[in-house]
């Protein structure tokens, strides 16, 4: 059964980032020079699941997300939003923000859908499904890596701290109407839910967002920075994603880079 809600407000949400300290040592990935509007734009498949620990229909997609995100490791770019409303309900998803349920609810305002739901998943900022839906979910896969996006984002001179990762970004294509969002990525977590309709269930989530930043109308070249959250360990494998979107909220140019 599907987890739904009704939405109360669809205002526009801001993004705050926590304050930054210095570490000593900054780990460097160097980037080969890029001449990017020679680029060929690859294709791409962002996946955005909209999910909870604290929902009994959200396993099965949470696994689904995590098998395509092997399967397709270039042309899938995914994302798991965990919301905050199913909290009351006994067990507090540690990965939850209210943040991300507002951005769910920006989704289904675009969609004229009346109410959020769980687990749904958002492909490309253009549809949205079930997010447990395997057949749709690969019928999609294909529709999409039969095109090419719109933009190009490339990402260098990335470098990282304990505490940050700062980069820089070039963009091509047309940039009228954009915006960029960065992302950071924890490859995967394991959780003992101990209450709520999960409990006594060891849950596996991946690619769980744990910080992102949204830049308006940007230059084709710049720099920004992302903080990476104290849940973060130093063995975690993390990765960051820089999602080009209109204002309309379609996704229409990605790129990864993992950091460890």
């Amino acid at each position: 059964m599907i987890k739904k809600i009704i939405i109360s407000s669809m205002a526009l949400f801001g993004m705050s980032l926590a304050t930054l300290y210095k570490a000593d040592k900054i780990e460097v990935m160097p980037s080969p020079p890029v001449e990017v509007e020679n680029v060929a734009n690859e294709p791409i498949v962002v996946l955005e699941l909209f999910t909870s620990q604290g929902c009994s229909s959200c396993p099965p997609a949470d696994r689904l997300l995590d098998k395509v995100k092997n399967q397709f490791p270039d042309e899938v770019f995914a994302l798991s939003y965990h919301v905050d409303y199913w909290n009351y309900i006994g067990w507090e998803d540690p990965f939850s923000k209210s943040g991300y349920s507002k951005k769910q609810g920006q989704y289904n305002v675009k969609f004229r859908n009346r109410s959020n739901y769980t687990p749904q998943l958002v492909v490309n900022g253009k549809e949205h499904f079930v997010g447990s839906n395997s057949s749709k979910l690969y019928a999609r896969i294909n529709t999409y890596t039969a095109e090419n996006p719109a933009n190009t984002i490339q990402l260098n001179n990335v470098q990282h701290t304990s505490s940050e990762v700062k980069f820089d970004y070039t963009l091509s294509g047309n940039l009228e109407g954009r915006q960029v969002r960065f992302v950071l990525v924890l490859d995967e977590r394991t959780t003992q839910v101990k209450r709520g309709e999960n409990r006594n269930r060891s849950l596996k989530n991946s690619n769980i967002v744990v910080a992102e930043k949204y830049i308006m109308s940007p230059e084709r070249n710049g720099g920004a920075y992302l903080p990476i959250p104290s849940l973060v360990s130093p063995t975690d494998k993390i990765t960051v994603m820089a999602l080009v979107e209109t204002e309309n909220l379609d996704i229409v140019g990605a790129t990864k880079k993992a950091l460890r």
